[in-house]
């Protein structure tokens, strides 16, 4: 059975950042029992998921996000917050949440357009910008939110980082790292 790749737009998470995910999560796996951590190359913040696409249409997207998004400026980003998607007693997302930043869902809504135009039907729900760490809440005992803040170690120590980079990642759903860069906008 052949897999059918799928592309999105995202924010690039600085590679520091990334390992400093990674050092916290890791410390945290005897509480947050999950059955597949995200590799910590796969860190990004979505802004448009595309799904598969042809080569057409893939070249038209890019075109349409990069001169959408020259001359863009760049900002900062804190993760604060730990949180899930699903079942509260046994959650399929695990996942670290940043500050609301004006400039994220602008950024997210001109990649969105641009989307669009290109002839893409995307998710219509809220956006709701988040870091996914990990899937699938593996434990025999329910899953307890308070485990969210008690071991949380964003909650006192924000992690901040500058965003200056879009990315157009293609999913590789047999490689690990899956996510594979396809296209980049920079920032100033």
């Amino acid at each position: 059975m052949a897999t059918t790749t799928h592309y999105f737009f995202a924010v690039r998470l600085p590679d520091s950042v990334k390992q400093i995910i990674h050092d916290q999560m890791m410390k945290t796996t005897s509480t947050f029992r999950f059955k597949r951590w995200v590799h910590r190359e796969d860190y990004h913040i979505t802004l448009a998921f595309l799904g598969s696409v042809g080569e057409e249409q893939l070249s038209s997207v890019i075109q349409l996000v990069g001169e959408s998004l020259k001359g863009g400026a760049g900002f900062q980003l804190q993760i604060k917050s730990l949180d899930i998607f699903g079942n509260k007693q046994s959650p399929r997302i695990f996942w670290a949440g940043v500050s609301k930043e004006r400039r994220l869902y602008d950024l997210q809504k001109t990649v969105y357009r641009q989307c669009i135009e290109a002839g893409f039907t995307l998710e219509s729900r809220p956006y709701h910008p988040h870091i996914t760490l990990a899937r699938k809440w593996a434990a025999e005992d329910e899953f307890t939110s308070v485990l969210l803040e008690r071991y949380n170690p964003f909650l006192e120590n924000p992690l901040s980082f500058q965003v200056n980079e879009v990315v157009l990642y293609k999913t590789n759903l047999d490689q690990e790292p899956k996510y594979e860069p396809v296209a980049s906008f920079p920032l100033k």
